[in-house]
Parts: structure tokens; C-alpha cells; sequence
């Protein structure tokens, strides 16, 4: 695995309520195979992480959603959390900034509930994926068929359910990010 990203430039997408593990263990993974890793959230500054319902550490942001560039990028991720989707989902330039991923056929990984995101950049029409079991209704209603598996890949969208899967999930995201534009 190492290496295999050398050269590639990942965004990661989260906001203040970010779970934790699901924004550091993929980090790692694929700051381990290569690549250089940017957190872009919605404000400068930091972002309050969380450990289930317990505050966890914060990061530093690198860059706002409303200045990234899609194209400085390779790939996205989009960790979980409850209360972390749902800032991204009201705003209109982290929105934005998700849809051009797919518009640009660039893979993108996502955890837990950060389809929500997905969902309010209407880019799950037709798609095969997976998540927190409670966002079943959500991914149905916008189009995706759902599926309850550890992770799935559909043409560069790589998901899944929750932080047991992230290994599975990491290892798949590295892989994904590897191959480049679908």
C-alpha cells in the first residue's frame, strides 16, 4: 500500500461534529499510502471533532469549501458523524464543491452519515451504496439503492456503514483513489 498514492492530493470534507475516527483512520490510511491529505470544512480556522456523543480533538482546517478548488484535488472523503453532514448539507459552497467531484468523475469515500451530503448534492440517483443503517429511507427517496454490506464501491463512489467497517473501508478508498477518474 505504500506508495500507491504518491503524488495524489486528497481532500477530506467535514465540519464541526465529525466522528472522529472516521475522519483520522482513513486519513492515516492514505496518508500511508502516499498522498497529501487537506481538510477543507465550511469556516477558517478549526473543527470540533466527537467521539460518539463525547467531545474529541480538533483540527486545524487548511482550506474553506468556498475556496477549495476541485481541481487541485485527486479524490474526496467524506467522513461521518450525525451533526457534521448536516452542516455540510446547508451549505451551498460544501455542496457545490461534492458535486463537482462527481461531475468530474473523480472517486469520492464515504462514511456513516455523510451521504447526507451526498443526497443534498443529488449524486446518488442510480447508485448502489451503503451507510448508517437510519439514512436507508433518506438514500432510497433520492434515487441510490441500498444495501447493508461492510462497503461498496459503484464506478469511484466507494461507502459504508460505520466505524467497525472502516479497515475495510480504508483499504477500499486506497485502492479506488489509486485508480484515478471513473
Amino acid at each position: 500500500m505504500a506508495g500507491t498514492l504518491q503524488g495524489k492530493r486528497i481532500a477530506f470534507l467535514a465540519a464541526d461534529g465529525v466522528e472522529e475516527v472516521e475522519y483520522v483512520k482513513p486519513r492515516e490510511a492514505v496518508e500511508n499510502a502516499g498522498a497529501r491529505v487537506e481538510l477543507v470544512s465550511t469556516k477558517p480556522g478549526s473543527i470540533q471533532s466527537f467521539n460518539h456523543l463525547d467531545h474529541g480533538r480538533t483540527y486545524d482546517v487548511d482550506v474553506t469549501s468556498a475556496e477549495a478548488d476541485v481541481g487541485a484535488y485527486d479524490a474526496l472523503v467524506l467522513p461521518g458523524g450525525v451533526a457534521n453532514p448536516d452542516f455540510l448539507r446547508t451549505d451551498a459552497d460544501a455542496v457545490r464543491f461534492v458535486r463537482a467531484f462527481f461531475d468530474a468523475g473523480k472517486p469520492v469515500g464515504v462514511i456513516c452519515h455523510g451521504p447526507w451530503t451526498l443526497i443534498e448534492a443529488d449524486v446518488v440517483r442510480g447508485r448502489r451504496m451503503t451507510s448508517w443503517p437510519s439514512l436507508r429511507t433518506d438514500l432510497t427517496n433520492a434515487g441510490a439503492t441500498w444495501v447493508d454490506e461492510q462497503v461498496v464501491t459503484d464506478n469511484g463512489l466507494v461507502s459504508s456503514r460505520r466505524p467497525a467497517d472502516i479497515p475495510a473501508f480504508a483499504a477500499k478508498i486506497v485502492e479506488e483513489f489509486a485508480e484515478g477518474r471513473h
